[in-house]
């Protein structure tokens, strides 16, 4: 079953985090097909509000972990430039400690950025699994698909058909798996299907009524299940923006071409507002070889480049994907305001010196272990020489008084016991 795209993801975390989102979209549309608006757009926005405001913490400690390093970075920069000629291992490790020093100081770790991206990579993968195989999560969906789908299977030729659809290529390698060729109503088959049809255009689904008109009842009735699931303002957000330009134009359908036109337009925008409301990395640097002022002019590049990406996405890609995009820009945008408020309400400069003097407790209480296990390793050496001084001269028969007084306490059957016994028999004899 790997490789089945309307099966839901099994790839390791991804999977997981997958999963537990479908739950969420399920539930989402689930409610609203009980309060009788079962639409996939209205479902998606909503989708995108509820993981935004689940991953709001995140973004808050992450950009306060941005505006931290724009405090921090111009000492990182002095202290580079301080040892900027100087490439001995002496000098480097001076700088290493000098510069842990200060992210000691702001309570920030060199690798927080990566931390905070590891974790919020899965969750946007995750995110769009779920968005672009709606019927692998969504039961009510994937229903819609029946009777049709086994009467396709059962068709001779028309599976075929499917397999020749504009969007079906990408599957092309479940075609030839052994679950597809030997199968005839299995599962692995079913969804192999449906992930062809729940990637076909109005167009497709007309061909394969044309072709096959005792299948023509069954695509009637599966297309316009999914035109009330996928319509949103007019738009059936299973096409793709270009494919509804390009009908909407044959057929002067105005408002449909607007509508097209507006779902990429809207994405860059919206996208072009979010990244200018986050807090930007300063790139002047006193250091031009300075590394982070070169990751944050690179940042800045792309950031310019992404929005001209997402519209380009959102023209060629089902409507639905870009209908995610644009409220999970707008989402972000707004939650981006709120947050840059808190954000602004914070004192930073008590921040820091919280963190300061954290740092120097830390640091003390490492001194103050230090200290005892040198203390320990000391008195372990000590006690090591006076049992060796102890048995040497138990040995010659010269124990001091003292050392008696010590060996006094041995165990039974132990070598100071012996030495004891030794002692004991030279006293009396000495007295004789």
């Amino acid at each position: 079953m790997n490789g089945i795209l309307l099966t839901q993801n099994s790839t390791f975390i991804i999977g997981q985090v997958a999963w537990l989102l479908g739950k969420i979209m399920e539930g989402i549309f689930e409610v609203l097909n009980m309060i009788g608006i079962p639409n996939i757009g209205l479902a998606i926005i909503l989708f995108t509000i509820v993981v935004n405001l689940l991953m709001m913490p995140l973004t808050i400690k992450q950009q306060k972990f941005s505006k931290l390093s724009a405090k921090m970075n111009p000492e990182i920069q002095a202290i580079q430039a301080k040892y900027k000629n100087r490439k001995d291992q002496d000098a480097q490790l001076a700088q290493n400690q000098e510069i842990q020093a200060v992210y000691a100081k702001y309570g920030v770790s060199p690798t927080g950025s990566c931390l905070y991206m590891l974790i919020q990579m899965p969750i946007l993968f995750a995110l769009y699994r779920v968005i672009y195989a709606i019927p692998a999560y969504v039961g009510r969906v994937k229903e819609a698909f029946f009777p049709l789908v086994d009467n396709i299977i059962d068709t001779a030729g028309a599976t075929e058909l499917v397999q020749n659809l504009s969007n079906s290529a990408m599957y092309s390698k479940q075609f030839t798996n052994s679950g597809f060729v030997a199968g005839t109503h299995s599962e692995y088959v079913q969804n192999t299907i449906i992930d062809c049809l729940n990637k076909a255009s109005t167009a497709d689904f007309a061909s394969i009524s044309e072709k096959f008109p005792s299948l023509a009842a069954d695509v009637t009735n599966t297309v316009s299940k999914l035109e009330e699931y996928n319509n949103f303002l007019g738009l059936n957000i299973g096409n793709s923006p270009s494919y509804v330009l390009k009908e909407a134009w044959a057929n002067g359908a105005w408002l449909l071409v607007i509508g097209a036109i507006a779902i990429p337009v809207l994405s860059a925008l919206t996208q072009w507002i979010n990244v200018k409301l986050m807090p930007q990395q300063d790139t002047s640097s006193n250091n031009g070889n300075d590394q982070a002022a070169a990751m944050a002019s690179s940042m800045k590049t792309m950031n310019m480049i992404m929005p001209l990406m997402s519209a380009w996405f959102c023209f060629t890609l089902p409507s639905g994907l870009g209908l995610y995009w644009v409220a999970g820009s707008v989402v972000r945008s707004i939650q981006q305001i709120v947050i840059n408020k808190h954000i602004d309400k914070m004192d930073f400069d008590d921040i820091i010196r919280k963190n300061s003097a954290k740092s120097a407790k830390k640091l003390e209480k490492m001194k103050e272990q230090q200290d005892k296990l040198n203390a320990y390793a000391s008195m372990s050496t000590k006690n090591i020489q006076k049992k060796a001084n102890i048995s040497s001269n138990v040995d010659n028969s010269e124990v001091s008084a003292d050392s008696y007084s010590e060996v006094k306490e041995a165990k039974p059957g132990s070598m100071m016991a012996k030495a004891n016994m030794v002692r004991d028999y030279n006293e009396k004899n000495s007295r004789k």
